[in-house]
């Protein structure tokens, strides 16, 4: 949330703007320290669905959602950020997509005509994102 506030330069005070850009780095610092989903005084995964790529996420996280925030914000590549990255690549099928692991309950205004199990055009679109992100083609 903090990211798009930022964009959408909701503020025109500066020190508010500067309050919220703070807020969202340690937030971010916070993440890439965890490596997006381990803890951090045992490097265990701290929720294994933040292993599945869900669509809409609507207020859950999962690791591409924190990759996806990375991409955001425009955040240069981070080594602390590979194994996540290491784990969006390993779940790349053979045709090229994702597929939609996990689906929060909710209404969406639009039908999405996905399923659990099967190649997500939303996800794989995040996914492509992400990579093109990671890999530095802008």
């Amino acid at each position: 949330a903090l990211i798009e506030y930022e964009l959408a330069g909701a503020s025109r005070d500066t020190a508010r703007m500067d309050a919220v850009t703070a807020a969202r780095l340690r937030g971010q610092e916070y993440l890439l320290e965890r490596r997006l989903f381990r803890r951090l005084t045992t490097g265990e995964v701290i929720d294994s669905t933040w292993l599945q790529f869900s669509f809409p996420n609507w207020w859950h996280y999962d690791v591409l959602r924190g990759l996806e925030y990375l991409w955001r914000a425009a955040a240069p590549p981070d080594e602390r950020a590979a194994e996540a990255i290491a784990l969006l690549e390993s779940k790349r099928g053979p045709d090229g997509r994702w597929l939609l692991d996990n689906q929060y309950p909710g209404r969406m205004p639009v039908a999405l005509h996905e399923r659990v199990g099967e190649p997500s055009r939303w996800n794989t679109l995040r996914a492509l994102r992400v990579l093109k992100w990671w890999n530095g083609d802008h």
